[in-house]
């Protein structure tokens, strides 16, 4: 064990429409009255400080996905966790979750992003809670797009996560602790840098 990178990992779940034959996720999402996505994520950090300073704050995220038209329990580990990942947009950020499976001889990849912008505050909850998402039938996505549809973190699955955050590879409590405390501080001023600083509020 490395006592030298202490990180964390974290529970997320996730749900919301998901169809077949459509490519946008919004779309996707009003038709799809019966057909419920669930992401069931689980998030690691090997080395909070290395994540922290790497711009695109890499993750891995591995993901037990219920999804009835390719079926339940399907296990798909080692997906990307990126959070507040910059892009060619100085007032936009993404939080990207991805994550890729087999099924029935076909590649599949599940491809979403929430999208973190400059917006007064009130959108905050809005913007880091729903996830738009895109399937492209093959292993990453070079492949066409079959499904589409938008998954979200509820209210009481938020209440839920803030027991889910667990030190990893600390070499005591107080180590692990501080771990998840910096973790925290760091979610917290990006929001505070979209939400208020940029903003003017």
């Amino acid at each position: 064990m490395n006592y030298g990178r202490v990180g964390i990992t974290f529970k997320e779940l996730m749900s919301g429409g998901f169809i077949l034959g459509e490519t946008d996720p919004a779309r996707a999402a009003a038709k799809a009255t019966d057909e419920v996505l669930s992401m069931h994520g689980i998030v690691t950090i090997d080395d909070i400080d290395a994540f922290i300073d790497d711009p695109k704050h890499v993750g891995v995220l591995d993901v037990l996905m219920d999804w009835p038209p390719l079926g339940m329990g399907l296990r798909a580990p080692g997906g990307i966790f990126n959070l507040f990942s910059p892009t060619g947009d100085p007032k936009l950020k993404l939080m990207v979750y991805e994550w890729g499976l087999e099924y029935d001889g076909k590649s599949y990849y599940f491809a979403g992003h929430k999208n973190v912008a400059v917006h007064p505050v009130i959108e905050a909850w809005k913007d880091t809670t729903t996830l738009y998402t895109q399937l492209y039938e093959s292993k990453d996505k070079a492949g066409p797009v079959v499904g589409a549809g938008i998954i979200t973190l509820s209210f009481e699955e938020l209440i839920k996560m803030g027991g889910n955050f667990k030190p990893i590879n600390a070499p005591s409590p107080e180590a692990g602790m501080a771990a998840v405390a910096k973790f925290g501080r760091f979610f917290m001023g990006e929001l505070w840098d979209s939400y208020v600083s940029k903003t003017g509020a």
